[in-house]
């Protein structure tokens, strides 16, 4: 098969960029070629804007293809301008959507594809619908044969999972106060970009995924206390000094962190996986989070200058904190 990803080389789509070549397919990447992670011998490199509309025709030239993948699709506006693009172009056309995009909070567990799609929350979440809307029509009135995937929380070796990022391993190892919303026991799922490219390689080309809609996650569940403890033991750091906060809280001080709390990480979510795996039969996730923090952790260990400290986000934690505990003082 004849592949294109547009991107190719974020933390998702650089671990299924590699698998594919792997698989034998004949890779493609449409992109303006700036990226620190590097392109997999093999693969062939189209290099254009697909923001701008011109610098992407010309990239693509007279190229067709089995199969588009667009992992940089945010708004209705970019489906759109892949409509124009890849119509009578391509055999299928498959949208990176999210999995927030779900009902928020989720009324019933576990979550399923047929699952609503409705987040009040989350601006991001509300584009991803609008843009999975807008194929659903293009598939209804033109046949455009398109495949939506929900990634839930993806990460690779570069990511850390909460507000702060690195500020708060940096925290921890110090041994001071972190922060973790709620009571720090509403259930999460991280997958590691590898196992999900396992899941994501056998939607290429396959006809029974054309007209429908996948998530593909890991089965682990973790609380948000435990992930934190998971990434301490990985950093060397004592037990973390958690502070619980009420989201709602968090959201009141920085609307940021806030939408992305009561829009998607406040919930407790739990995924049902059997559509992708009945489609894709050998995605089973292997790397549980205790090894995939450790990887992390290493990554940022191995060069000093990945580990950015934010003094604003110590300011804003601190003044989270205080106020918290002026709280309780009058109790």
């Amino acid at each position: 098969m004849k592949v294109l990803f547009i991107g190719g080389t974020g933390k998702i789509s650089s671990a299924c960029t590699p698998l594919a070549v792997e698989r034998g397919y004949e890779m493609y990447l449409l992109n303006r070629g700036q990226t620190d992670r590097p392109v997999p011998a093999g693969v062939k490199l189209l290099n254009g804007d697909i923001r701008n509309p011109e610098s992407a025709r010309a990239a693509l030239a007279d190229h067709k293809f089995d199969v588009v993948v667009d992992w940089i699709a945010y708004t209705p506006d970019h489906v759109e301008t892949d409509l124009a693009l890849f119509r009578n172009r391509t055999g299928q056309y498959i949208f990176i959507s999210s999995a927030s995009a779900y009902q928020s909070p989720p009324v019933n567990l576990p979550v399923t594809e047929s699952t609503p799609l409705d987040n009040p929350y989350w601006q991001y979440s509300r584009d991803k619908i609008a843009c999975e809307e807008r194929l659903m029509r293009a598939y209804r009135e033109e046949k455009f044969p398109m495949t939506i995937v929900r990634p839930s929380h993806t990460y690779d070796k570069t990511m850390l999972p909460m507000q702060g990022g690195w500020t708060v391993i940096d925290r921890m190892r110090k041994g001071q106060q972190v922060i973790v919303h709620g009571d720090g026991s509403s259930l999460w799922v991280l997958t590691h970009h590898s196992d999900f490219a396992k899941g994501f390689i056998g939607l290429l080309g396959n006809n029974r995924a054309i007209g429908e809609a996948f998530h593909i996650t890991s089965d682990e569940l973790i609380t948000w206390n435990q992930i934190h403890e998971m990434l301490a033991r990985a950093a060397g750091a004592p037990p973390p000094q958690i502070v619980h906060v009420p989201s709602d809280l968090l959201n009141a001080f920085d609307a940021r962190w806030g939408a992305g709390l009561l829009g998607d990480k406040t919930n407790s979510m739990i995924f049902d996986n059997t559509k992708i795996k009945r489609i894709s039969p050998d995605f089973a996730c292997t790397i549980p989070y205790e090894r995939g923090a450790q990887e992390v952790i290493s990554w940022f260990d191995a060069d000093p200058a990945r580990q950015v400290v934010s003094d604003e986000f110590n300011q804003l934690t601190d003044r989270i904190i205080a106020a918290y505990e002026r709280a309780w003082e009058g109790l």
